[in-house]
């Protein structure tokens, strides 16, 4: 059975981000729905999967990532407003039987993700 699966590294410190807030939306034809609020535990992943079992669909969803209140809890000095205070990944699931893991790395000024496992 398929689920869904994040982590977050902060590459300006070289640690995992722990304490990222973490939202879950699935988008709709009516505007998005909410499915999960989590924040990031001390190595930087989710304590359970984002999505599973019935719930873990094919559809377009948006994970977000609270990464400027991060930073800013963290003493990191930031511009203001932040370059980067929120990071929303849109992306798809076509094979709900199969594991996607969508990791986020992180800096003040960048980031990059990928389908892991």
């Amino acid at each position: 059975m398929g689920r869904l699966t994040t982590h977050v590294l902060d590459t300006s410190a070289g640690r995992p981000g722990a304490g990222i807030a973490v939202t879950l939306d699935r988008l709709e034809p009516g505007g998005p729905v909410r499915l999960t609020e989590t924040v990031t535990n001390s190595d930087g992943r989710c304590d359970a999967p984002l999505l599973d079992g019935d719930a873990f669909t094919a559809g377009t969803y948006e994970l977000a990532f609270a990464a400027g209140a991060y930073f800013r809890a963290r003493g990191v000095a930031l511009a203001d407003p932040a370059f980067l205070d929120a990071v929303i990944i849109r992306f798809g699931i076509a094979a709900p039987d199969e594991h996607y893991h969508v990791p986020l790395l992180i800096s003040p000024y960048g980031y990059s993700t990928y389908r892991g496992s």
